[in-house]
């Protein structure tokens, strides 16, 4: 495994350019959108878990910048992102196999995998210091408060302030100690090694090992009692509308199994979860006391973007999809059908739209 990583890291440009081809040409597989064919979507499983794990490896690859993060998050502990990502891949074979040995009784299924993104992504929330999730967890939150002191940027001085002999050094307790661990850490490893013939090589070999093994410097986790004495009012509106955008895909399933994907009920309902999440995460400046301000952070703001981008789902989703949107679509194609190309390329855009609408997970926005 060691050495596949290394190739990897070596390749990592090649190996991202073929996965996005790979996934890519997923699309063109024949009978990717039938009922009884398992063989393309597992086929397109494979190749996004495949994917997926290159990119986390090639994510992982080592630096000599040490890593900060909250505790629970370093390469050492569960990957929640991975996970997450693996679930994704791996949800729309477990609909076709559920629909095609189950039929209507495939929803049982999909509030199982929901279910499971949601406990994931809520434990990730949780572990993270109840950071936004970006991208649904599948990308790491690694921005700090505005407000806060960058503490990766005192950690990646300390070799160059350890080399001027900390002439100037206007660290707190916190960095002072980090200063300390580091110099005993230098100490401890080149000491036993100053009385030996072979010290020169040593020393080579354990500076080698530093480089590839990047320091881990684990962040206190916020927790949630933390958040809302520190933020009050707004620190709980937030946590409230980050669960509601967590868990509103697993209420939609819950309704659909319910009342059936052709009622308006479970569409009005995850609308309004949608609409209700967004509005209190985005309005929290009208909330509480000014001075417990949250500020979001650019990678943040892009997530909010993104979020409302993703309510363009529900023009696929039934029963709005059946009742116009594929009309609209339909009356479109048509009209343009006579013109050379431009008729071709639109009819195979609807058929692919017809095609991937009548699958959940391709416009669940999970």
């Amino acid at each position: 495994m060691e050495a596949y990583k290394q190739w990897v890291w070596r390749n990592r440009e090649y190996v991202h350019s073929m996965g996005s081809l790979a996934n890519g040409l997923t699309w063109l597989l024949p009978e990717k959108f039938s009922a009884s064919e398992i063989g393309p979507e597992a086929v397109t499983a494979f190749l996004g878990i495949f994917t997926t794990i290159n990119e986390h490896i090639i994510e992982t690859l080592p630096t000599t910048r040490p890593h900060v993060g909250p505790s629970g998050t370093d390469s050492s502990s569960l990957s929640y992102p991975l996970l997450i990502s693996i679930l994704k891949d791996l949800e729309t074979v477990v609909e076709v196999a559920a629909e095609h040995f189950y039929g209507d009784k495939k929803w049982n299924f999909i509030i199982l995998t929901e279910a499971m993104k949601a406990m994931i992504r809520l434990a990730l929330f949780r572990n993270t210091g109840y950071k936004m999730l970006l991208h649904g967890g599948e990308t790491p939150n690694d921005d700090k408060d505005p407000n806060q002191p960058n503490l990766q940027n005192r950690a990646g001085n300390l070799d160059r302030n350890h080399r001027f002999g900390n002439q100037q050094n206007h660290w707190n307790l916190e960095g002072r100690a980090m200063s300390a661990l580091s110099s005993f850490g230098q100490n401890a490893r080149t000491s036993p090694t100053a009385l030996s013939p072979t010290s020169g090589w040593s020393r080579r070999i354990q500076h080698q090992q530093a480089v590839i093994e990047p320091v881990v410097i684990k962040e206190k986790r916020r927790t949630l009692s933390e958040l809302v004495s520190e933020k009050g009012v707004k620190g709980a509106l937030f946590v409230m509308g980050e669960v509601l955008f967590i868990t509103r895909p697993l209420i939609y399933v819950l309704f659909i199994r319910r009342y059936g994907v052709r009622s308006w009920i479970p569409w009005a309902i995850s609308l309004s979860v949608d609409a209700l999440g967004m509005g209190i995460v985005s309005n929290l400046k009208l909330w509480g006391e000014q001075s417990k301000q949250i500020n979001f952070s650019q990678p943040e703001k892009d997530e909010l973007r993104r979020r409302k981008l993703l309510w363009a789902l529900y023009l696929m989703r039934d029963p709005f999809f059946t009742k116009y949107t594929r009309q609209k679509l339909e009356s479109s194609q048509k009209r343009v059908e006579p013109v050379p190309l431009i008729g071709f390329l639109t009819e195979k855009i609807v058929e692919l739209l017809v095609g991937a609408q009548s699958r959940y997970t391709y416009i669940s926005g999970s």
